[in-house]
C-alpha cells in the first residue's frame, strides 16, 4: 500500500535494503574491478568490502535524508518517486560516495590519483546504474506500508 499518507521506511526495512544493496553490489562489482585494475584478488575484495561498509553507512544516511526531504517537500513516499528524481537520487548517492572513496582507494592500491579517479568513476557509474535498478526493484518488492 502506497499513498501520500505513507511515511519513511522502518529501521528494519532500511537495514534490509542496505544489506541487500551492498551485498549485491559487492558480488557484482568485485570481479570486473579485479580484472580492470590489476589489483590482487584478496586486496580487491578487502578494499571493496571496506568501501561497501562505508557505502552502507552513507546509503542509510543518504536514503533516509533524501526520503525525508522528498516526503516533506512533496508528501510523496519514496516508492512513488518519479523517474527524473530517481536518476538524481542515484547520481547524488554515488557522487557523495566517490568523494569519500577516492582517497581510500588511492591509499590502499598505491595507484596514482588519475588512475584511481578513473577507477572510482567507473565504480560510481556501475553503482549508479545498479542503484537505479535496485531501488526500483526494491520499491516494487517491498513497498512502504503504514500501520493503522
Amino acid at each position: 500500500m502506497s499513498s501520500s499518507s505513507s511515511k519513511l521506511r522502518s529501521v528494519p526495512d532500511r537495514i534490509r535494503q542496505v544489506a541487500m544493496f551492498e551485498t549485491g553490489g559487492l558480488l557484482l562489482i568485485t570481479p570486473p574491478f579485479i580484472w580492470l585494475s590489476g589489483v590482487a584478488v584478496v586486496d580487491s575484495f578487502l578494499l571493496l568490502a571496506m568501501v561497501a561498509l562505508i557505502a552502507a553507512v552513507w546509503n542509510a544516511a543518504y536514503n533516509t535524508g533524501f526520503d525525508w526531504l522528498e516526503h516533506r517537500l512533496t508528501g510523496r513516499a519514496a516508492d512513488q518517486r518519479p523517474l527524473k528524481l530517481r536518476i538524481l537520487h542515484a547520481t547524488g548517492f554515488e557522487t557523495g560516495l566517490l568523494l569519500v572513496s577516492l582517497p581510500i582507494i588511492a591509499a590502499w592500491t598505491g595507484m596514482g590519483w588519475w588512475e584511481v579517479l578513473i577507477a572510482d568513476i567507473g565504480l560510481a557509474v556501475a553503482y549508479t546504474v545498479y542503484a537505479f535498478f535496485f531501488n526500483i526493484a526494491y520499491d516494487k518488492w517491498f513497498p512502504i506500508t503504514v500501520k493503522s
